[in-house]
């Protein structure tokens, strides 16, 4: 039986406790690290800050520590070649048996904090039960343009939710003692060019948009940073000094971990990324820096180009995390190969890091993360939830097939089936995948009669199997994934081609609609896709948006469409057929590293349609139920440092489920700011007539805007206004305060 919110959740609340390690204060973990880096000699300091190779480390990246031990305040001190791996979503090359989690998009879709924690806390046991010391993110790179390669790695494009999502996934994660390292530092937001493309970001643009996922992060106490391919503003991320060093926003608002490269992203000298502020270069030996930047660190020291004291610091930064999260206690030895990810090779121990509580966490998040866009029940039989009653079903579409688990070395580099995550080192492990079609054969097979037509979108034989069923499911789908050097997917190089579904989705959705009067759709997707030739269409009875769920992609289906999930996702981003309604574009072309402008500035999907009176097909925010919900009874109270609002939410329909209510704040017209931002949301799960009091508030940076002449966060004068309802076009309630 699938289990509640509240009973898995109560689950997860007691994991930390059985991780076996003792938090230590930042203060203590810097007095040890320090104390052990004086007794390093330099040979020894070298090999904490350069990785070993990308082809000689047994996880993602390692470093080479000392050979020996050391005796510091009592304490006998064994440094591990630090394992660092991908990804965001999963354990990835980590050998089998390991979890193929839904990405940061679905986990956004929940508007769930809880369920965002949950995943982290997943995620870092099985870090920890592979040995590995550093979880290679989150990611929280906005969705500046919806086909950005890789969007789905991330929260989507609003900084609010994004910032939560870190906040909550890097609190689960530590609390494993599992390091999390946040990325990619920063507006790294296209594939095409990632390299050196330049983007030119305005101060108050970034800071309130690219840099709050970030802050957060800090917040949240994260233990390390990656920073990014591109250039920002003229200096590529890893050596930039205004972004990376200690004037820059993260060691001016309190990060204490370490700065990291992403793999290949350092394009200058040892001493140049040192003393911008680079603390670890990764892999060692990347081929675009013929044998990696800090070859040249020890020479660099020697000759007084970076001096000794600036090394210390950049050790003792890579050991704090590790003392803090008490990874001198015990923690696992590394038990797999990235060299040999089947599990083969003398170095494998394939530890089994499974977990029926992981098993049913994902699934759980996948019902949670779909999205009802439309649900039609107004002649009998027709809409969700469906009913036993159904007796011929046909399932068409090549996305309800079981996809390819062993799709390119493990990187997920096609698109050959169900689609549970995106392409490339933020893909995770596909082994455990139960498709679509195994799901409703196993539940729906009993009483009902299952045809399918799914080998291809072939916009004949899928018609013509779904021609005069009780019911057809259409299962289509659009993937996008990293660029780097690998596989071009489908001619899309990463970052989509356009925002269609592929392999003529849209088409083979019309066409089944046509034969059928019971259609129901379901979308499985890395971000917007076209809807409006087919989305009102009579036929169509129901549309899902599931995006990425994850490998229980087909029991968290299976759970909405018959209804033991009531569905509760909703939209981390706006859905229009136009690319132009999202403000930016995508840079193609042949000219390599072009600049980018940013001028859309704050103004991103939601954000910039609003400024354009730009309807989309789906706003942000936007979901249905299987029930109703009511709002009343609005108050706030004003504070000199914060606003909180309380108001009721009823449940005013027929069957239990879940509201997601939304806060949205309106600043002062002076500001220059959005029609309304995001500032708060919770999920509120509710029986049948029963009630809850909702309380948010809203701190003042969160009412505050990036002054760039004085260089702080400021609050403007004026009155605000706010809104709460269920999407950021469906308001219920609304008020004002002045400041």
């Amino acid at each position: 039986m699938y289990p509640s919110r509240a009973l898995l959740l109560s689950v997860f609340a007691f994991l930390p406790s059985t991780h076996g390690f003792v938090e230590r204060s930042w203060a203590e973990a810097i007095d040890l690290a320090t104390q052990t880096v004086n007794l390093m000699t330099m040979d020894e300091k070298i090999g904490m800050v350069r990785g070993v190779g990308q082809f000689s480390s047994r996880c993602i990246g390692n470093i080479s520590p000392p050979s020996r031990s050391f005796t510091v305040a009592g304490l006998n001190v064994t440094i591990p070649p630090l394992c660092m791996n991908d990804g965001p979503a999963g354990v990835r090359l980590g050998g089998t048996n390991v979890t193929g989690f839904p990405p940061a998009i679905n986990a956004a879709a929940t508007f769930s904090r809880s369920l965002m924690n949950a995943r982290g806390v997943a995620i870092g046991e099985e870090f920890r039960a592979k040995g590995i010391h550093v979880h290679l993110g989150p990611a929280v790179d906005l969705m500046r343009n919806p086909k950005a390669g890789r969007g789905w790695e991330a929260f989507g494009p609003d900084p609010y939710l994004s910032g939560e999502g870190a906040y909550q996934t890097i609190i689960g994660i530590q609390s494993t003692g599992v390091q999390a390292c946040v990325k990619h530092y920063s507006a790294y937001n296209q594939e095409h060019w990632r390299y050196g493309l330049n983007a030119n970001v305005d101060d108050r643009t970034f800071r309130e948009m690219y840099w709050w996922p970030f802050m957060k992060g800090v917040e949240a106490n994260v233990s390390s940073v990656m920073c990014a391919y591109n250039q920002l503003n003229g200096t590529s991320s890893c050596h930039n000094a205004g972004l990376i060093g200690d004037n820059g926003p993260l060691r001016q608002e309190g990060f204490q971990g370490y700065l990291v490269s992403d793999w290949g992203a350092t394009h200058d000298s040892a001493a140049a990324n040192a003393n911008a502020g680079l603390d670890m270069e990764q892999p060692g030996d990347f081929i675009l820096i013929g044998g990696g930047v800090f070859v040249g660190l020890q020479f660099a020291v020697n000759s007084g180009q970076v001096s000794s004291a600036r090394l210390n610091e950049m050790v003792v930064r890579i050991l704090t995390p590790w003392f803090r999260l008490g990874q001198d206690q015990g923690f696992p030895p590394i038990n797999f190969d990235a060299q040999n990810p089947d599990g083969s090779g003398s170095l494998n121990e394939n530890v089994n890091v499974r977990t029926d509580a992981h098993t049913a966490l994902v699934r759980q998040i996948g019902g949670a993360s779909a999205v009802l866009l439309k649900n039609n029940r107004t002649r009998s039989g027709a809409g969700l939830p469906l009913t036993k009653n159904l007796k011929t079903i046909a399932v068409v579409g090549y996305d309800a097939q079981q996809l390819d688990l062993d799709c390119s070395g493990g990187l997920n580099e096609c698109n050959t089936g169900t689609m549970t995550i995106g392409w490339g080192s933020g893909s995770n492990n596909v082994e455990f995948t139960v498709p679509p079609i195994q799901a409703i054969t196993d539940f729906a097979g009993p009483f009902a009669t299952i045809s399918t037509d799914i080998t291809s979108n072939d916009l004949t034989a899928g018609p013509a199997i779904a021609k005069g069923k009780d019911l057809a499911l259409v299962f289509a789908n659009a993937m996008s994934g990293e660029l780097g050097f690998y596989q071009i997917v489908e001619g899309n190089e990463g970052d989509r081609n356009d925002l269609n579904l592929w392999f003529k989705g849209g088409s083979l959705i019309e066409d089944v609609a046509a034969v059928c009067n019971n259609t129901v759709v379901v979308v499985h997707s890395v971000g917007p896709v076209p809807m409006t030739h087919w989305n009102n269409h009579p036929n169509i009875t129901a549309i899902i948006y599931a995006g990425a769920p994850g490998e229980q992609t087909g029991p968290a289906i299976v759970d909405v469409l018959w209804g033991a999930v009531n569905p509760s996702g909703r939209l981390p981003f706006s859905i229009d057929d136009d690319e132009d309604s999202y403000g930016t574009k995508i840079v193609y072309g042949l000219n390599p590293f072009p600049v980018i402008d940013y001028t859309e500035g704050v103004f991103l999907d939601y954000r910039y349609m609003d400024s354009k009176d730009i309807t989309p097909v789906y706003e942000f925010g936007f979901g249905l139920s299987y029930t109703t919900f009511g709002y009343s009874s609005l108050e706030s109270t004003v504070s000199s440092t914060s606003v909180t609002f309380t108001f009721v939410i009823t449940n005013t329909g027929s069957v239990a489920g879940t509201e997601i209510p939304q806060l949205y704040l309106g600043f002062p017209s002076s500001a220059g700011e959005p029609d309304k931002v995001l500032r708060g949301f919770d999920d509120i799960s509710l029986a049948v007539g029963a009630s809850q009091t909702v309380s948010m508030t809203i701190s003042q940076k969160e009412m505050s805007t990036w002054d760039v002449v004085d260089q702080t966060w400021v609050v403007p004068s004026g009155t605000f206004n706010f809104y709460i309802g269920a999407s950021i076009k469906d308001i219920r309630l609304t008020g004002s305060f002045t400041r």
